[in-house]
């Protein structure tokens, strides 16, 4: 039998982080996310053959979100926005010459990942910045397991490609 109260309070931050990048709509995440959590209270009988639950809230929570938009007729756009890019240093390590190469490094790193596609920027996202496995990104994005291996391969060969052009230059 699933904890739910334990279940919550261990998902609900990442949930709402993922949740952050379909939509920047704070009050919406929240009731997407408790209505994800009442569906699977009242269902929970049917729940039996769920392996992994925390990707199947991802999944459905997504779904949700989704439906949301459909209902409102808003556009889902996958956003990147400083507030999802996780720094990639600890400012009390590092002297002010440091810190600014880094914030550049940052931004530069940020500004390719807005020319990929959406898919290709949300696979990153989930691979290294969520840590997500391959299993796990192939449920939360809906496509088989080689096709994930596939997607990622052509999203690090375009930001390599990016980052060689840009370093040409």
């Amino acid at each position: 039998m699933i904890n739910f109260t334990e279940l919550y309070d261990k998902t609900i931050d990442n949930l709402f982080a993922f949740g952050t990048k379909f939509t920047s709509d704070r009050e919406m995440i929240k009731d997407c996310i408790q209505d994800v959590f009442v569906k699977l209270y009242t269902k929970r009988g049917e729940l039996e053959s769920v392996i992994n639950i925390e990707s199947y809230l991802y999944v459905s929570l997504r779904n949700r979100i989704n439906d949301e938009f459909r209902h409102n007729t808003h556009v889902c756009d996958n956003e990147i926005n400083d507030n999802n890019v996780k720094p990639l240093f600890d400012s009390e390590t590092y002297d002010m010459e440091r810190i600014e190469e880094e914030q550049k490094k940052n931004s530069t790193l940020t500004e390719y990942v807005k020319c990929l596609s959406p898919r290709q920027q949300q696979i990153i996202k989930l691979y290294y910045i969520e840590q997500r496995k391959y299993d796990d990104i192939c449920q939360i994005m809906g496509i088989n397991y080689q096709s994930v291996r596939n997607l990622m391969h052509r999203s690090l060969l375009r930001l390599r490609f990016l980052a060689a052009r840009n370093e040409a230059v």
